[in-house]
Order: C-alpha cells, then sequence, then structure tokens
C-alpha cells in the first residue's frame, strides 16, 4: 500500500525549487526521531520501503509516526517519444524534504531498539538522516 492522496485540485504540478534548511526539527509526538541532514525528494516507494525496516525492528512493541506524505505528483514520458507533445504522465507520488525535518517519530520502545530501527529505516531513504532524541 503506497503513500498518495485521494484527491487533487492539480493533476501536474511544476518542478519548483528544493528549499535548503529547517529549523523547526522538534518532536510532536514521539520520544526518538529520524531527522533529515540534507534536503532532497523522497518517493512514495522509498517512505514506505523505510516505515516496513522500522516496524519490522520495533516489531508490535513502540508507536510509529511518519511525519511527512508523497503529495507532489513526478511526471514522466514514455521511452522513446519526440520532444513536445505536453507534459507526461504521473508515473509516482514524492515529498519534499528539507535539511534538518523530522521524518519518524517513535515512542513506547528503548532507545538502544530506536537507533536499531532508524539505523536500518535511514538505509533505505536516498538522503543522509541522523537520529534525533
Amino acid at each position: 500500500m503506497l503513500l498518495q492522496p485521494k484527491k487533487v485540485k492539480y493533476k501536474k504540478v511544476k518542478k519548483g525549487k528544493l528549499s535548503k534548511f529547517c529549523y523547526k526539527n522538534v518532536l510532536h509526538f514521539g520520544t526518538i526521531g529520524l531527522k533529515a541532514t540534507e534536503s532532497g525528494i523522497i518517493t512514495a516507494r522509498q517512505l514506505e520501503s523505510a516505515r516496513q525496516a522500522i516496524s519490522r525492528k520495533i516489531k508490535k512493541k513502540g508507536k510509529l509516526w511518519i511525519k511527512i506524505y508523497p503529495h507532489i505528483p513526478i511526471t514522466k514520458k514514455p521511452q522513446e517519444v519526440r520532444m513536445g507533445k505536453g507534459k507526461g504522465n504521473v508515473s509516482h507520488w514524492a515529498s519534499k524534504v528539507r535539511g534538518g525535518s523530522i521524518l519518524f517519530e517513535v515512542c513506547g520502545i528503548n532507545k538502544k531498539t530506536a537507533i536499531k530501527a532508524f539505523i536500518t529505516g535511514g538505509a533505505k531513504l536516498p538522503i543522509k538522516t541522523q537520529i534525533f532524541d
């Protein structure tokens, strides 16, 4: 089950710019979190893969929160298609992440297990991450 919005106002959006750094990094729900140290784009597949890896490590003991949501449609034209003829179809959904923003939060487990879970989950993501508490 990949994350994507049920309904959007506009089917396709412009790329826009990637913000460099976010200084508002506080934990809202959990006791320990996974923080992005650099900005980048995380797809819904990568986010789901990281979530599965983290939830496998914490088993059924703790509670996991995902703080980002893939709401940006990424388009791609088919292979061997000539230039022009409009923008391509939506291929997948992604989320723009600023450096310093918190991606995951967890509570209800000891710190050692949470660190082990976040190391395996962070390996699934295309950006550098660090554990934040």
